[in-house]
């Protein structure tokens, strides 16, 4: 007996150091923190290199891509955990009942230790996950070194962000894999990729990159680009004449090769399309190459080879790349309040186009309150005019698109159409972001320079504009619903 009972309290002994052992040593959420944060590093140091080299795998590509992906949500988790404190600033305002203080105290209690173990569970989740693709890729990262650089990298990543292209580098190696490699069919066929994807997405700055790579002018003797709004049987006899030579150099091809670019502005039937690859065969030499680019997906069809898709940036991608070009050389972490009025800022935006504009104007006015009311300015809802779609959606479909003011609710920005000016174009002295947050206010139909990008192919994006009064209709509903 006397030996049974020693057995039982043994065990229960065993039982509650294991449980005491187990609660103490369980991690909290600042260590699981740590941890992540060592791993996305290792991550970064990889992903970094992988950028600046010329790599032709496919599947090493696809690899880094994935490993870049989950690097962009681990980011992404860090910052939200490290910044959710200020989430609730103003959601006490109220005083409550002194009766009822130790049961909402206990409520916030109980709340706060299950946000910890969300919280603790989704960053071990991505710690994992990116520890296990770092495990992964040990032989990759011996192969990385045998591919050679492609450009010394800048010292300050907000540097290389603002002045590169971000998060198109598998994309750029798929069209540069396209071009280089011999045609398997016959030789007096021309091949065709299709570059589709919606506005502002990037089409035309991958293609630009593209063109200025070493390995593709080593290629081609001859790089001509040519847009298409309108095509007609009359721009067949000009289609050599309206081309833009990107590049020729007859001493780099001895076959004399070339490579065009279409870029369509409107949409092209394919009657129209016939014609012009029938002219591009009697234009071009045999060997030549053609890659179209088009926000229509009918385009996809006009290809011989499968297309190339392009989407917007994952949220989680959109805010390592909006954080960057917001704070710059500036440290996030010295920010706390702001970097999280700029992670809800972010959620709002998508466009390159509209993160460019709004860092520099949150640049500019680098204060609290500044940040506060351009973050309860976007969350106002826009006008929409039909079927609920954005202000993007509506200049895509070449649709009015309504914009707010921020010192003027009761006027809208209408944006009639927008068009790209070359670098060598003048540009409007007069830039949106004036009009919508500043003070600036033009008469009658004015232009505006939305953007002007600083990376190839230099296009500045300018918006036809209008003011005008909101309607005492809309102004009435708006007010109901508030």
């Amino acid at each position: 007996m006397e030996v049974f009972i020693s057995a039982v309290i043994g065990d229960l002994t065993n039982r509650s150091l294991n449980f005491i052992t187990s609660k103490f040593s369980k991690p909290t959420p600042v260590d699981v923190e740590d941890r992540l944060l060592r791993v996305l590093l290792r991550a970064q140091v990889i992903v970094d290199e992988a950028i600046g080299r010329h790599i032709t795998n496919q599947a090493m590509l696809l690899q880094l891509s994935m490993l870049r992906d989950a690097m962009y949500r681990g980011y992404y988790k860090l910052d939200s955990f490290s910044y959710q404190s200020h989430d609730g600033d103003n959601k006490d305002k109220f005083a409550r009942p002194s009766s009822s203080l130790s049961k909402v105290n206990s409520l916030k209690r109980l709340s706060f230790s299950s946000r910890n173990t969300l919280v603790s569970k989704q960053l071990q989740e991505a710690h994992d996950v990116l520890r296990s693709m770092i495990l992964d890729m040990e032989e990759l990262t011996v192969f990385l070194t045998s591919y050679p650089r492609m450009y010394r990298q800048p010292y300050s990543m907000h540097l290389q962000l603002g002045n590169c292209m971000f998060g198109l580098q598998m994309e750029a190696q798929l069209v540069i894999y396209f071009l280089l490699r011999s045609q398997s069919h016959c030789t007096k066929e021309l091949d065709v990729l299709p570059v589709v994807g919606p506005s502002h997405v990037g089409k035309s700055t991958l293609i630009a990159h593209i063109c200025k790579d070493e390995r593709v002018h080593g290629h081609f003797s001859t790089i001509l680009f040519f847009r298409i709004y309108e095509f007609t049987e009359d721009d067949l006899a000009t289609f050599r004449k309206e081309c833009t030579i990107k590049h020729q150099n007859l001493m780099s091809d001895p076959d004399g090769r070339w490579l065009v670019v279409i870029e369509f502005i409107w949409d092209l039937n394919e009657d129209a399309w016939n014609m012009l690859y029938s002219a591009s065969k009697r234009c071009v030499p045999t060997g030549s190459k053609i890659i179209v680019t088009s926000k229509y997906d009918k385009i996809v069809k006009f290809g011989t080879t499968q297309a190339v898709t392009l989407n917007y940036l994952p949220h989680e991608a959109y805010w390592y790349f909006f954080k960057t070009l917001t704070f710059g050389s500036t440290d996030p972490e010295m920010h706390p309040k702001l970097t999280h009025l700029a992670m809800e800022i972010a959620k709002i935006l998508k466009t390159a186009i509209a993160a460019n504009v709004t860092a520099s104007l949150l640049r500019d006015n680098f204060n609290t309150h500044f940040w506060c009311n351009v973050l309860t300015f976007l969350r106002r809802p826009v006008h929409k005019l039909r079927c609920g779609e954005d202000s993007l959606k509506l200049l895509n479909k070449n649709i009015h698109a309504h914009l707010r003011r921020m010192v003027a609710p009761s006027e809208d920005i209408v944006v009639k159409r927008e068009y790209q000016r070359f670098s060598e174009e003048e540009v409007p002295e007069i830039r949106v972001q004036d009009v919508m947050y500043g003070s600036v206010r033009p008469d009658g139909e004015f232009e505006a320079l939305a953007w002007r990008s600083q990376i190839p192919p230099y296009y500045s994006y300018v918006f036809v504009c209008e003011i005008q009064k909101v309607k005492g209709t809309a102004t009435k509903r708006k007010r109901r619903i508030l």
